[in-house]
């Protein structure tokens, strides 16, 4: 996605950047170039602190992370930040965690860019939801054990204003799921699950710190994930996976979570 009105009274690029689940080696060839040579850097909470190290020295640099539990920068800001930024600088990188057009907020950022005459690029990024299950040795999906995935917001909060997610629904037309955000209400979930006709003996997992040191797995049933996540202080960032694919998991094929923490504290 690029655009480069003529009247566009911006002096810079803003590239739409996915930094990765979190493993600096699962960042992409673009995206570690652009990071080399960015003169402004606009990234979020879930980035490692190994990415901001490539950044050339004296590239101007702004925290906008969003984290449940603490204060966020609200997205105008961002936004805003984003249009001043572009007046002043060639190339801007707005790093996002994961990919920028997946439960990023990367599209409302582009559209807001462009509203304004400045020239803005996505450049994909890997998802958590494919790496943090594949770290842990899970197929999100599976010839044998599901041929859809639906991949889902849990955190219902992020915008009030929407319809919320039909959870009983999800369970009667998507083989596998895996939910972003979705701990905090993961009881509520496990149950419109079950009401929408799904077993309670279906597999189910929690991947937490996907990719990166901390990384731990939880292998359960629906019936029993939210009971035993609770119970053994399963936290956030953390990706859920529901379905018969949970069931395939090839331990042997899990590689090493790189040795970097996440988030970046604030």
């Amino acid at each position: 996605m690029s655009t480069s009105p003529s009247d566009s009274p911006a002096a810079g690029t803003v590239y739409l950047v996915g930094a990765g689940p979190g493993d600096p080696d699962l960042l992409t060839l673009k995206a570690h170039r652009l990071l080399s040579q960015c003169d402004a850097l606009v990234y979020d909470s879930l980035v490692p602190r190994a990415l901001l190290d490539l950044v050339p020295e004296g590239c101007e640099r702004h925290f906008v992370g969003k984290r449940r539990g603490h204060h966020s920068v609200p997205q105008p800001s961002t936004n805003a930040v984003l249009v001043e930024l572009a007046s002043r600088h060639r190339l801007i990188v707005r790093l996002k965690g994961g990919d920028p057009f997946l439960f990023g907020r990367g599209g409302e950022e582009a559209a807001h860019l462009v509203r304004h005459g400045v020239p803005v690029e996505v450049v994909p990024g890997v998802t958590a939801g494919i790496a943090a299950p594949a770290y842990a040795g899970i197929p999100v999906t599976h010839r044998s054990a599901g041929s859809s995935v639906t991949f889902v917001t849990g955190h219902e909060e992020i915008d009030k204003g929407r319809p919320g997610v039909d959870w009983r629904g999800l369970a009667r037309s998507s083989d596998g799921l895996v939910i972003y955000m979705g701990l905090h209400n993961l009881r509520r979930i496990c149950a419109e699950l079950l009401a929408g006709g799904l077993s309670a003996e279906t597999p189910a997992a929690v991947v937490q710190q996907g990719t990166v040191v901390g990384q731990r797995l939880l292998l359960s049933t629906l019936a029993e994930l939210a009971d035993q996540a609770e119970q053994q202080g399963f936290a956030s960032p953390a990706i859920v996976v529901v379905g018969q694919v949970v069931s395939q998991r090839v331990a042997a094929c899990s590689p090493e979570p790189a040795a970097v923490e996440m988030p970046i504290p604030f």
